[in-house]
């Protein structure tokens, strides 16, 4: 390793994305080591397009407005983002409640209509894609229309477990495919339900693995078959199960009750292409990647905090990409890239953001969380492979191998004093001083 040919960037609370300069420093024992070992691959990171998101960006000025776009999806600009998601229907980020096909009894889907998503989604992403036209979409529903459940509600219940509303839902996504397409935007991905546990008073709707299961064995997977859709399904949003369930079941089993009841069943498994997992997910990822590693897997929904934006819950969020992605995630995307501040949601929450428009100033600012999702989308591209690191650094720590041959490490320095780093690629070791609770991407 020749220090003049490493680039070393580092981003504190006071100072984001800083070029530091790399000595000739070198010496003892190595501290993180990249190893031989080679495991997924990237597909890359992204956001979610929600109408608060696109109502936070109108607050800004024409050329405000461009350099955010730029930097959230050129693929020069600072993050890069190659793959994000999108509602059908309304999130608890919507203006208010709808979804795409209100029309009492309407099983044949006759009403079915994206002309709500013509007013602020489809706008986002076509001003994306300008941006990037190879941008990737994945989508999923928060509530089915109303009268398919029980009760009949956009929060809280359930779907009805008929067979006539089962092959109407079934034919709701197709239909959504459909009209996106014709839009001229390509959906590659579907997952079934957001939060399939998350009884909620915004947008939600609840289910049990046994229904995922039938329900994509029996009427999904055959209806996107029958009508030659090569979207693929996933499994997911899986936000379960929360640690106390195990105490409840005892049985560490019900730890991966969701993916691995549906996963385990042959005909509802040919189906499925990936599973995404978020929030009390990470709890469960290990299991499923290690039953069923020939699958893909997704970071879906960043966790969200307070609407602060804190440096502090920036610290939290990199745990959670070191996490995810030493667990298996071949992706990572964020929840709201844009909002207003303090980031309130329709139903009363408020989140952070990436970027928050000022409406008042006109101007957008950039939050830690920009930075932390920098320090990793930056630099490592889709198809770059994660490689082994070992040593005490490991656990606040990834490595990957890039396909333009460079090695890129990411590592935090949690701690309120400086400590120094000694990373060796095998060869010889550099030693580096991270400044206190520090983001750091290492390139060589």
């Amino acid at each position: 390793m020749d220090n003049r040919d490493i680039r070393w960037i580092s981003s504190t609370k006071d100072a984001c994305w800083t070029e530091k300069p790399v000595s000739g420093q070198a010496g003892g024992d190595a501290n993180l080591t990249i190893t031989g070992e080679a495991f997924q691959t990237v597909e890359g990171f992204g956001g979610c397009f929600n109408e608060l998101g696109f109502t936070a960006l109108s607050h800004l000025t024409p050329e405000e407005r461009g350099r955010v776009l730029h930097s959230l999806f050129h693929p020069e600009g600072e993050l890069k983002l190659g793959i994000c998601r999108l509602p059908i229907g309304a999130s608890d980020y919507a203006l208010e409640w709808y979804s795409l096909n209100e029309t009492d009894g309407d099983l044949a889907m006759e009403h079915f209509s994206i002309e709500r998503d013509r007013q602020y989604l489809i706008p986002y992403i076509k001003e994306a894609l300008t941006y990037n036209p190879d941008l990737k979409f994945f989508a999923s529903p928060w509530s089915p229309p109303t009268w398919m459940k029980f009760p009949k509600a956009y929060n809280y219940g359930t779907l009805r477990w008929e067979k006539d509303i089962l092959q109407a839902y079934a034919l709701y996504f197709v239909k959504f495919v459909e009209a996106y397409r014709q839009e001229g935007i390509t959906i590659h991905q579907i997952h079934v339900q957001n939060e399939l546990v998350a009884d909620q008073k915004f947008p939600s709707c609840v289910w049990t693995g046994e229904q995922l299961r039938e329900f994509i064995r029996d009427y999904l997977g055959p209806a996107f078959e029958k009508h030659g859709l090569d979207t693929e399904i996933w499994l997911g949003t899986i936000n379960a199960p929360e640690p106390w369930q195990e105490m409840l079941h005892k049985s560490t089993s019900d730890y991966d009750i969701y993916a691995n009841t549906v996963l385990s069943d042959p005909e509802a498994y040919k189906y499925i292409q990936g599973v995404g997992y978020q929030w009390a997910g990470k709890y469960a990822i290990q299991r499923t990647v290690q039953s069923y590693p020939e699958l893909r897997y997704m970071q879906t929904e960043n966790e969200c905090g307070d609407g602060l934006n804190t440096w502090d819950y920036a610290k939290y969020v990199f745990n959670l990409y070191q996490h995810y992605f030493t667990n298996g995630v071949n992706s990572y995307i964020y929840w709201n890239m844009v909002l207003e501040p303090k980031g309130r949601s329709t139903w009363g929450w408020e989140q952070n953001s990436m970027i928050t428009s000022d409406p008042a100033a006109k101007r957008a600012v950039y939050n830690p969380e920009f930075f932390v999702m920098q320090h990793f989308s930056h630099f490592v591209a889709p198809g770059s492979s994660r490689i082994g690191l070992k040593g005490p650094w490991a656990g606040n720590a990834l490595a990957f191998a890039v396909p333009n041959g460079q090695k890129v490490v990411i590592v935090a320095n949690p701690f309120a004093e400086p400590r120094i780093l000694r990373l060796s690629d095998g060869t010889r070791t550099q030693a580096l001083e991270l400044e206190p609770e520090s983001f750091n991407t290492i390139i060589f």
